[in-house]
């Protein structure tokens, strides 16, 4: 490693690694050098001149985001040469600038703004007639006033390099130069919106917040995003308990700067007017509201009927993976002890526990993979999964690795994936061939006929270059399952380095709903219901009983619907009737149907009592994103006439003659440190907003069906239930377009 570099900036000496930039040094002893065109992470442009600085032993000023520090480099950011070159780039800028700061969105938040307001451009030498143009419609989500833009050119590079879109270029020139779309006067891309967020000034707005208050008129929270496992932080701008924003302008969180389009936009599914906020009960076939406690008591005493009549068996329960980890580990517990089932499952969307138990059995409890060792990963290893639509994190994070890092990445899939761009090596299988693929990749199958494109040649040329892959990032989808697993885990630990691994699964907390034990044969921490110590462990905690053998999968549990042997069904946060085909007629049979839920669902329409959940955006708790890595969930709002579901339940325990001690999310919490392998985690990194890795290790019973496991292939622009209720991801034009349409 070379030599730390030694300078001082106004000075301040200081020693930074060779190659730093002026303007990064600077920041290292709080000298904030000002820029527009300037930004991390991407090319330079040099187009501002607003960082000019001065250096001892130069003729002329320098450009601090161009200039690389050398030793003894002797530096002058604030001298009256320098003051008086930025006050008259600020002067040339304001040329055209309408000069709109009372009406623009950006007022408050500006770049320019703050700028002139520390330099002072009061005055100006142009006395020629501002250039104006209209301000044009780029998409419902992006609008664009071009005598606003001072031409930093932000836009067009996050776009390029960071998204791999280019949907914007610059058109005419001088004066006249202005940012267009791709698509004539259309804007056609993934509409993440981060050129509205990395613009320094209000050239480019949000169309679901201009106009509408001012940032010192919001209160803001930071909390997680709801749709994808990644697990992206998100700063929600509330006033009045309405959500009017989402962004991550400080850069916290794994996800840096980066949101997708329903990070940033699809929140607002939260103001929905038809956001369920009374409780309902079926009289003489028709849902009618009710009051809660009217809603709970008959759930409750219909529960103590069945249960006499019929068993704990006849009762099943399914969750969900985008509530939280308390709520997931209470529910799991109300089953196994109050219900006394072990009939629990929710969707599974990667295959968790397989995972959890290769890596176990082989001792390897280090190597699960976290975001951030992908963007420093040397080789990445993709199967059976669209990172671009499904998880556009990961994406980012691979274009990262790519572009700024030289990584190799090896991909294989059933479809030609945008990734395919960045790719070293790229197999295309057919339909549901990934996991023949890799068997024979690692040796443990015969490659079968006519299963790639590209033939056995392709795969003797992709073999052959992954032997040299040393610290190897797996990333697998659903298409990897159980033995599968196994598999895969053994052939990966025998590569050269310390190779990763990690499942995506679909939802914000998919993860989490597996390890707090959300599942037929699984403890929290998965080991599995017929573990002796561990199911006395819980049940020395939680002062009950718990059933000793496996429950009942999501499958079985309809197919007993269905034979009469299921004679209630809780639902919390999910819609098995669409997800797991249950039809009406099905969920007909049942003597109780109980749902918690956001929206009015095809399973809540078919129910005997729906209550109203509250979201994300109302409640605390924490999610643990499909690497593994725990962030605290923040109340940001209230809704009125909601409950969370750990309200629900702490509500029914009590009314079916458990009074459980919890008090708050908290307090679940804090018994899921103590009790759950893998979770003793540090409560003061999440109060600060940081992402904790978990270590799970257990020995959970095999995968009872392969099926069970199954992503639900959502696009860029749906998650599920949730994006059917939110206008901002269902009024652009890409949303209608066909799964797999790249930009």
């Amino acid at each position: 490693m070379a030599d730390p570099i030694t300078l001082t900036i106004d000075g301040k000496p200081v020693s930074v690694a060779a190659g730093t930039l002026l303007i990064d040094a600077a920041k290292q002893v709080s000298v904030e050098v000002p820029s527009f065109c300037y930004y991390p992470g991407l090319s330079l442009q040099g187009a501002c001149r607003m960082c000019l600085v001065s250096i001892e032993k130069m003729p002329k000023l320098q450009t601090a985001c161009t200039t690389v520090v050398t030793n003894g480099m002797v530096v002058h950011t604030e001298t009256p040469e320098v003051k008086n070159a930025r006050k008259s780039m600020l002067e040339m800028l304001l040329t055209n600038h309408p000069l709109d700061c009372p009406v623009c969105d950006k007022g408050g938040e500006c770049e320019l703004q703050d700028a002139v307001f520390r330099y002072g451009a009061a005055e100006t030498r142009f006395l020629e007639t501002k250039i104006h143009e209209d301000e044009k419609k780029f998409s419902n989500l992006v609008y664009y006033d071009r005598p606003r833009c001072i031409l930093c050119y932000r836009c067009i590079r996050v776009c390029d390099e960071g998204m791999d879109v280019n949907a914007y270029g610059i058109g005419f020139r001088a004066a006249h130069s202005e940012i267009i779309p791709n698509r004539g006067e259309h804007l056609e891309c993934e509409e993440c919106g981060m050129c509205i967020d990395i613009c320094p000034v209000g050239a480019l707005t949000s169309g679901t917040y201009r106009y509408k208050t001012r940032p010192w008129e919001l209160t803001y929270t930071g909390t997680i995003c709801n749709h994808c496992g990644d697990g992206c932080k998100t700063t929600l701008s509330v006033r009045n308990h309405e959500v009017i924003r989402a962004n991550n302008r400080d850069h916290s969180g794994i996800n840096g700067e980066f949101l997708c389009v329903k990070g940033r936009f699809g929140w607002d599914f939260v103001n929905n007017p038809q956001r369920l906020t009374l409780p309902r009960i079926r009289r003489n076939g028709k849902q009618e509201e009710s009051s809660w406690e009217e809603a709970l008591s008959l759930t409750a005493d219909k529960l103590k009927s069945i249960l006499a009549a019929h068993g704990p068996d006849s009762v099943a329960v399914v969750g969900s993976n985008r509530t939280t980890n308390e709520e997931n580990y209470l529910l799991q517990r109300f089953s196994r002890t109050v219900l006394g089932t072990n009939n629990i499952d929710h969707h599974r969307t990667a295959d968790f526990s397989s995972l959890v138990g290769a890596l176990t059995a082989a001792k390897a409890t280090d190597r699960y993979a976290t975001m951030e060792n992908i963007v420093g990963a040397k080789h990445i290893f993709l199967i059976g999964n669209d990172p671009t639509h499904q998880h556009p994190l990961v994406a980012y994070q691979i274009r990262q690795a790519v572009r700024q890092h030289g990584a190799q990445l090896y991909v294989i899939s059933q479809g030609d994936i945008k990734l395919r761009r960045q790719a070293a090596r790229y197999l295309q299988v057919q339909l549901g061939g990934e996991a023949a693929v890799v068997s024979a990749l690692v040796g443990a199958s015969a490659l079968p006929n006519n299963l790639i494109a590209g033939g056995s040649e392709a795969f003797g040329a992709f073999a052959e270059s992954l032997k040299s892959a040393v610290d190897l990032v797996i990333l697998f989808g659903d298409a990897i399952r159980g033995d599968e697993v196994r598999t895969m885990v053994r052939w990966g630990l025998s590569m050269p380095g310390e190779t990763r691994f990690a499942p995506l699964g679909d939802y914000a907390n998919s993860r989490g709903a597996a390890d707090m034990g959300m599942l037929p044969g699984n403890l929290p921490g998965y080991a599995p219901v017929t573990d002796e110590s561990a199911r006395r462990k819980f049940e020395s905690a939680w002062g009950q009983a718990t059933p000793i053998s496996s429950g009942l999968h999501i499958k079985a549990v309809a197919e007993g619907i269905e034979a009469g042997r299921i004679k209630a069904l809780l639902v919390f946060g999910s819609n098995p009737a669409r997800t797991f085909g249950l039809s009406k007629s099905t969920l007909a049979k049942l003597e109780l149907l109980f749902v918690a839920e956001l929206f009015s669902t095809e399973t809540a329409e078919c129910a005997d009592v729906v209550v109203p959940a509250t979201s994300f955006a109302e409640k605390s708790g924490t999610f643990t994103n499909t690497f593994g890595q725990v962030q605290a969930l923040k109340k940001t709002m209230r809704k009125a006439g909601t409950k969370s579901d750990l309200e629900i339940l702490l509500a029914l325990a009590r009314l079916l003659g458990h009074k459980w001690s919890y008090q708050s999310a908290d307090d679940v919490l804090r018994e899921i440190i103590a009790l759950v392998p893998g979770y003793a985690i540090a409560l003061p990194n999440l109060l600060i907003g940081r992402a904790v890795a978990t270590r799970p290790e257990g020995t959970p019973p095999p995968l009872e069906k392969p099926d069970l496991i199954f992503s639900s292939r959502d696009n860029l622009f749906g998650s599920g239930t949730l994006s059917r209720y939110s206008w901002a991801l269902n009024s652009v034009d890409e949303a209608r377009k066909p799964y797999g349409h790249e930009f």
